[in-house]
């Protein structure tokens, strides 16, 4: 299959239902770590909460919200929804998830191709916008420890199959992957661009694995 098929199945739903997929409920009161963990382990819910779990918009997403309404980066990180240097929880998610995939780089699962490109092109490109306007423009770590950078460079870019195969290709495909996902990020409709990066990238894999395929010089007769 050319595409990632759970990237393709994801911007499918995104494309088809945009307005479920981006309606978020309003902040509320809900348990905090202590108090979630002590209603997970008795297997019951609070009286006023009956559902399971509950979605709401993301750092990026109240981050793109708030840019559009002329607000500053600095007035909008003063928010609780953000940590130290991305969103709250979300540094330690995307911290899990980078060891994950030294792991997997460890093992010999994955090549390193691929993950490095993608995040060297997301922080370069971030680095360069940052320098230039910082109130309008978020620091690198924060587009590397938000959203779904980490999980996109080790678990969704790697998929042997729709990716790139050459060592050099790989390299390309990365860094591609990194800078569509931060124009998206940017200009674009949506908060996060990850999905839409690597299914443009899965288009321009045959082409890149074509100009990057080492020379053959010679054959035995």
């Amino acid at each position: 299959n050319p595409f990632n098929p759970a990237m393709a199945g994801y911007v499918v739903l995104l494309i088809s239902f945009p307005l479920e997929l981006t309606l978020w409920s309003a902040p509320g009161a809900y348990p905090g770590f202590t108090d979630t963990l002590i209603h997970a382990f008795a297997g019951s819910l609070p009286a006023d909460q009956p559902l399971d779990a509950l979605t709401m918009a993301t750092p990026m997403d109240s981050i793109k919200t708030r840019l559009g309404l002329s607000e500053t980066l600095s007035e909008i990180h003063s928010s609780p929804l953000f940590g130290s240097f991305a969103g709250a929880g979300w540094e330690w998610i995307n911290l899990w998830f980078l060891l994950g995939g030294l792991w997997l780089l460890q093992m010999k699962v994955i090549q390193w191709q691929i993950p490095v490109g993608m995040l060297a092109g997301l922080a370069l490109i971030a680095f360069v916008f940052y320098a230039i306007n910082p109130d309008v423009y978020t620091t690198p770590l924060f587009q590397l420890f938000s959203g779904a950078a980490m999980l996109g460079a080790f678990f969704i870019a790697t998929d042997p199959v729709s990716a790139c195969t050459t060592p050099r290709g790989r390299l390309y495909y990365g860094l591609g992957i990194g800078l569509l996902t931060y124009i998206i990020r940017t200009w674009g409709g949506y908060p996060d661009g990850v999905a839409f990066a690597v299914l443009l990238m899965n288009m321009a894999a045959p082409t890149i694995d074509h100009y990057t395929r080492p020379r053959v010089f010679g054959h035995n007769g």
